[in-house]
């Protein structure tokens, strides 16, 4: 049974990510674009990457008018994505753009719950040595999509550097040295919160343990920062959500997305 304390601890803890969602997107953006209700994080060096040119709603705007914001904010790119943080406000924001041509997911947000892994295992890594795993996993993922994509996609790791106080590129290696899994740690000391992005274990090394190793090896660096608020994002509909909730991760909230090709 869900108490009234556990309730108010759950909110809470949703007001710290999202904090850490918003001011995250600001410091990585080389430029934003304010309005009422929420602003456009935007980097034109990576203007085909959706997660660098975005528009994150973390106020109440007014929902008739912010499809015509939005398209004011991004009218130098081809996309249109759309985060809102608030479900009250993506339900009322959710017929203007609708009406506008945008289409609704959902993107759980899953704070660790669990005991702190008493082994990691990982390494952190530079850029360079992800970029070939990389991009064999953005051909995997999108396999219709262009070099000029794949390259952004990768490259676009660089902008996460501005993001947070400490940014992590870890890896668990296989027996030979090859990157075989990956993640990001995001740390931010300020506020005692760390997010966990973007665990992907290369086609060739599936099934092997590697995923849990980098995860393990995430948390207990952010538990070495003092972070007591430790997230990650994970689609409502796959897999893999169930596998975090297995290592200690529960849903507290969601980020509801509204993109237009």
């Amino acid at each position: 049974m869900t108490t009234p304390s556990d309730a108010a601890r759950g909110d809470h803890e949703l007001r710290r990510i999202h904090g850490f969602l918003s001011a995250f997107s600001r410091r990585q953006a080389e430029r934003t674009v304010d309005f009422p209700g929420g602003f456009a994080a935007l980097d034109d060096t990576f203007a085909l990457s959706h997660g660098n040119n975005h528009v994150l709603v973390d106020g109440a705007p007014d929902p008739g008018s912010l499809p015509a914001l939005v398209d004011e904010a991004m009218s130098h790119l081809s996309h249109r994505s759309v985060y809102i943080l608030d479900p009250t406000v993506a339900d009322a924001c959710s017929g203007p753009l609708a009406r506008a041509g945008y289409r609704r997911s959902s993107v759980l947000l899953m704070r660790h719950t669990g005991p702190v892994p008493e082994r990691g295992g990982a390494r952190e890594v530079d850029l360079p040595a992800l970029r070939a795993p990389l991009a064999e996993s953005w051909r995997r993922f999108l396999p219709d999509a262009g070099a000029d994509v794949v390259h952004a996609l990768v490259e676009r790791r660089t902008a996460r550097r501005r993001g947070a106080d400490d940014v992590h590129f870890l890896a668990s290696h296989d027996e030979w040295g090859e990157v075989a899994s990956w993640a990001d740690l995001y740390v931010d000391r300020g506020t005692g919160v760390a997010q966990i992005e973007d665990l992907v274990t290369a086609a060739a090394h599936l099934g092997r343990g590697h995923a849990g190793v980098v995860l393990d090896t995430a948390l207990r660096l952010a538990d070495a920062a003092g972070c007591t608020t430790v997230f990650l994002t994970a689609l409502a509909d796959d897999w893999p959500r169930h596998w975090y909730a297995r290592r200690g991760f529960a849903p507290v909230g969601e980020v509801h997305c509204f993109e237009r090709p």
